[in-house]
């Protein structure tokens, strides 16, 4: 292997060690970067209010997707002491620092996605 190639190989080969696949093998699911977003909306919501908005995911699967999310620190979740009980989650300053890339990621996605269509019926053609 060429020697300018050998720093890149050292870097994403290493998959259990490899900072860039662990982040985005966590946030790359289906649902993580959508509930990111919608968090980044408002300032704080409830269980059902981030499962209204975003429409077509489970109840369960939001629930392991904002697991997922607190454990890396992205989100804060606060559970209140009432009957029925009240759940709230926002982005923590790590979730915040987030977004913007997300948002750029987004608007790239947005920008580019008819083009990425047309390539994609090309190919099957």
């Amino acid at each position: 292997m060429e020697k300018k190639f050998e720093n890149i190989r050292e870097n994403y080969t290493r998959h259990d060690d490899c900072p860039v696949r662990n982040v985005l093998d966590r946030i790359g699911d289906k649902w993580s970067i959508l509930v990111l977003m919608v968090l980044g909306e408002g300032e704080v919501m409830r269980f059902k209010d981030l499962n209204a908005a975003i429409g077509d995911i489970s109840q369960k699967m939001l629930t392991v997707t904002l697991r997922s999310l607190e454990t890396d620190g992205l989100i804060a979740r606060k559970a209140y002491p009432e009957i029925p009980p009240r759940v709230e989650y926002r982005l923590t300053d790590l979730g915040l620092s987030l977004l913007p890339h997300i948002k750029n990621l987004t608007a790239w996605a947005l920008t580019n996605f008819d083009t990425i269509e047309q390539s994609r019926k090309a190919f099957q053609s």
